[in-house]
């Protein structure tokens, strides 16, 4: 029973989605590269193989034949990474040929078994393998005897230049290419000057301008062979952009198939796509403009569709512009250009493109950081109207991404997004089931739930995507694969698992290269985490120059990171400074988080100057902030700032029953640091309800004291884990006046002699601890 992976040499033809257009206006020469590729048919036929050799063989037979010509070296080596006898047997046949004489090339294609020479032939007639076969034999037929001469001689050189010398290698296979150029099927003989004229051709484009050894073709492409150069590498831009072409080797193959053709309107595309790889903002313009150019001069659309093919071009022309000005932050240059794609569109009465308009209208307006919920609104309704599940989809993920900022409750959110899961699976949407899986994962992390966004994250990374494989890559250098990436990088950091977080990094480096447009995810995830680390050790004088880094990559959090420097180096009015100028930004553009944030920031500012009472109502305001938007993180360590206010006013009874609201959450889901402040802030609570005096006065309760001893061991392991110096040593001191007041001598010099070795390591004065939470 034949398998899935047989299909191209034993079922109906496949194209593989290539479009067969009459491009370069030439056809498939007889070369001894093709001749190669029918004698591992030959073989293949012939010998016996084993099911996972064959299989692996038969994938490899659509690439061989549109492919372009490999050199007999290359030829070889890729049918022996899939089957080491074939490429003997292969390698055995071409030599018989090529050391023999040209009866023995003839006998080779007379005793070629085909579908219509031999009836037990495994392949049919019209299979891939049937067509190909058919269409070297008709083309063979018709070459002169001169010609069938010179095709043995070039068979012979191709056999021959693989086992030369490298000072006898000058005969490369571009040459041998263009010593065949007369055995096109147009004809079976050519006159004198056009063969001169053809050869010229040959040797001044072919020869010279594509033969280069770092560029994939080493010869000139035909039409099949151009269409599916492109096909493959367009798949893997947008597949896996690591296997594609370098940009500057894509670039140059480009540039030498549209000297050829300039009126190649895929070459023009490919050349746009690969132009936003490297974010070059004119050419990829350039290339756009001047596909749809190519396409309208073409003719193809206007022969189908009339006046309405030129007109569909235009529209989605200034449609394409458009999206281009979106991705480069050229918001009025975009907002013309989806002007004029909507007038078109409404001149023609195209419904499915002003679908697309308006898509891209909320998304500018998104952009822009306007309201954009109306807009979202109309237009998820009016594709749910023109059955277009991916705009609709599209259109509701937009809302639940805007109700999140906007403070919705998590229940809705999830329910519309399991609503559009229903759409994704309904219609095999794998694209939009990532990003529906992705967002769940930032919803979740947003909320504070660091357990079911770990969750969301490992089931998008081990979701097998329904897209069609092709060219043995998966879809995973998507924006989803490395926002779920970048979600779990953090949360191990937050756990303080740094070897797990630079294996991470490592593979988004590797998958998303530094020219990548999703690069800068990984880039500004690895900086904060950096910043955080150093920032949790103590290393100001580290931290300090990521934060141009970060600011370079995203504004709004270069400014928050710039004020945590300022406030730990103790430049207090300069950090508040750029806290103010931060909120007022924060609040125009509605970055609920980092509202809050800036006004915990603000509230120890002015703990360092002993105002407690005037933090408490900017620790209230961020309170109700948090738990309006459901931001639970938010508000736990809101919740922690406001008991230590508590304790420093005075009142710890107050201040250890408001801990026990936040204590939960934060053990549960928040990260290591969150962890062990919240237990040293709780330890301090009870030595202060204990009636713990620092000189030793007054009765304390000693099971309280003992409740804080081991809150500070706890507090400890995890400061510990994070190499957090400073804290480690502010618990030690509470641990030597806990043990010296209970009566434990040998605990308190033990935590005497570890506060006096940290103290010393850090070289630096210990801030007082009533001044820190």
């Amino acid at each position: 029973m034949a398998s899935v992976h047989e299909s191209l040499y034993f079922n109906p033809m496949m194209t593989n989605g290539v479009v067969h257009a009459n491009v370069f206006g030439i056809k498939d020469w007889v070369t001894p590269y093709k001749i190669s590729v029918l004698a591992l048919l030959y073989d293949m036929t012939a010998s016996k193989t084993t099911l996972p050799e064959r299989r692996r063989l038969n994938k490899l037979i659509l690439p061989l034949q549109q492919g372009p010509d490999l050199t007999l070296g290359q030829f070889l080596k890729t049918v022996e990474e899939c089957c080491p006898q074939t490429a003997y047997a292969v390698k055995q046949r071409l030599q018989e040929m090529a050391d023999g004489e040209l009866k023995d090339m003839e006998y080779f294609f007379s005793t070629l078994p085909t579908p219509f020479t031999a009836f037990d032939s495994e392949a049919y007639k019209t299979s891939v393998v049937g067509l190909f076969m058919r269409h070297m034999l008709l083309a063979y037929n018709k070459l002169s005897f001169s010609q069938v001469y010179k095709l043995y001689k070039s068979l012979q050189l191709y056999y021959h230049s693989h086992y030369a010398k490298p000072a006898d290698g000058r005969l490369s296979l571009p040459a041998l290419v263009a010593d065949d150029s007369d055995m096109d099927l147009t004809s079976t003989e050519d006159t004198v000057g056009d063969r001169i004229d053809r050869e010229e051709l040959d040797t001044t484009l072919h020869e010279s301008e594509l033969r280069n050894d770092n560029t994939p073709s080493s010869g000139p492409l035909s039409q099949k062979q151009a269409e599916y150069f492109l096909a493959r590498q367009a798949y893997l831009l947008k597949n896996d952009e690591n296997k594609a072409l370098k940009p500057a080797a894509l670039q140059e193959e480009l540039n030498n198939m549209l000297k050829f053709n300039p009126d190649f309107a895929e070459a023009h595309y490919l050349n746009y796509l690969n132009s936003m790889r490297v974010q070059d903002i004119f050419l990829s313009a350039h290339c756009l403009l001047h596909y749809f150019d190519r396409l309208i001069l073409s003719g193809n659309e206007g022969k189908s569709n009339g006046d309405e093919g030129y007109g569909r071009s235009l529209r989605y022309a200034a449609l394409n512009l458009a999206s281009l000005h979106c991705r480069f932050g050229h918001y009025q240059q975009a907002d013309l250009a989806l002007q004029e794609a909507v007038r078109i569109a409404q001149e023609s009465n195209d419904h499915v493109c002003l679908q697309h308009c308006l898509s891209w209208l909320y998304t500018l307006e998104q952009m822009k950081g306007s309201d954009s919920t109306v807009l979202t609104e109309d237009s998820v309704k009016m594709a749910a109207h023109f059955c277009l599940p991916y705009l609709a989809s599209l259109g509701i993920q937009s809302l639940v991404q805007q109700g999140a900022t906007q403070g919705k409750t998590a229940h809705k959110l999830m329910d519309a997004l399991k609503d559009t899961d229903i759409l994704h699976w309904k219609h095999s949407l794998s694209e939009l089931i990532e990003i529906s899986l992705a967002q769940t994962t930032s919803i979740w992390r947003m909320y504070g739930k660091s357990t079911m966004a770990l969750q969301q994250a490992q089931l998008l990374l081990n979701m097998s995507s329904l897209e069609q494989v092709n060219f043995g890559v998966q879809q995973n250098n998507t924006e989803a694969f490395a926002v779920a990436l970048c979600h779990l990088a953090e949360l191990h950091a937050e756990q303080g698992l740094y070897c797990a977080v630079s294996d991470i990094l490592q593979h988004l480096k590797e998958q998303f290269p530094p020219h990548s447009q999703h690069a800068k995810l990984w880039m500004l995830c690895d900086l904060k985490i950096q910043f955080d680390r150093h920032m949790n050790e103590g290393k100001y004088h580290l931290a300090e120059p990521l934060v141009t880094a970060i600011s370079a990559l995203n504004k709004t959090e270069g400014l928050y990171r710039k004020a945590q420097v300022l406030k730990a180096l103790n430049r207090s009015t300069e950090a508040y400074s750029v806290l103010q100028r931060l909120q007022v930004h924060c609040e125009r553009t509605k970055c609920t988080e980092v509202v809050i944030r800036v006004m915990l920031s603000t509230a120890e500012l002015h703990w360092e100057s002993c105002g407690f009472s005037t933090a408490l109502p900017l620790l209230l305001q961020a309170l109700a902030l948090a738990r309006q938007h459901h931001l639970q993180s938010l508000a736990s360590e809101t919740i922690l700032h406001l008991a230590f206010t508590q304790l420093m006013l005075g009142v710890p009874e107050h201040a250890l029953s408001v801990l026990h609201e936040a204590i939960e959450p934060v053990l549960a889901h928040g990260s290591v640091m969150d962890k062990g402040r919240a237990l040293l802030l709780t330890a301090r609570c009870q030595m202060a309800v204990a009636g713990f005096r620092p000189n030793g006065q007054g009765q304390a309760d000693f099971h309280l004291a003992g409740l804080a001893v081991d809150t500070l061991n706890e507090a400890a392991g995890y400061f510990s884990k994070l190499n957090c110096k400073e804290r480690l040593r502010d618990v030690h001191y509470l641990q030597a006046l806990l043990h010296r007041s209970l009566g434990q001598t040998s605990h308190c010099h033990k935590s005497a002699m570890l506060f006096r070795l940290l103290d010393q390591e850090l070289q630096s004065p210990a801030p007082p601890v009533s001044m820190r939470l």
